[in-house]
């Protein structure tokens, strides 16, 4: 029984280590990256990870007691809501006129990329199925 408790400490550890470091790497991803779009990627991407294993951690740990439960309710909580805010966040950014950084390429949300615009490659003519395009 005593290894058994020795062998989850150690994943226990594991898990706890591996998001902790997640969670340096999106602090040092919030300091260093260059524009709000840039950070935002990196602190939703890498924090839900961070999170996620530092709550594996504590089920481990706790297993199936009202803590273990509440750990593994945070974590679905925080996977099913943490992409959704940071493409929010991101879109607000956008529309309250943040510049993107320079080394960006393209602006999807931008009027060239609009629904109105159509793209010189495709012709004006797109024929349905089984029929052939008229020159």
């Amino acid at each position: 029984m005593a290894v058994l408790a020795n062998i989850l400490d150690i994943i226990s550890i594991i898990f706890l280590v591996v998001g902790l470091i997640f969670i340096c790497l999106g602090m040092l991803g919030l300091l260093r990256l260059p524009d709000v779009y840039n950070r935002l990627h990196a602190t939703t991407k890498v924090a839900t990870l961070g999170a996620l294993g530092v709550l594996v951690s504590i089920i481990i740990q706790e297993g199936y007691t009202p803590m273990g439960v509440k750990a593994l309710t945070v974590g679905l909580f925080i996977l099913l809501t943490a992409p959704i805010s940071g493409h929010m966040i991101g879109k607000a950014a956008y529309h309250s006129g943040v510049k993107f950084c320079e080394g960006t390429c393209l602006d999807e949300y931008g009027p060239e990329h609009g629904p109105k615009s159509v793209p010189k490659s495709v012709p004006k003519s797109v024929p349905k199925n089984g029929q052939k395009r008229q020159k």
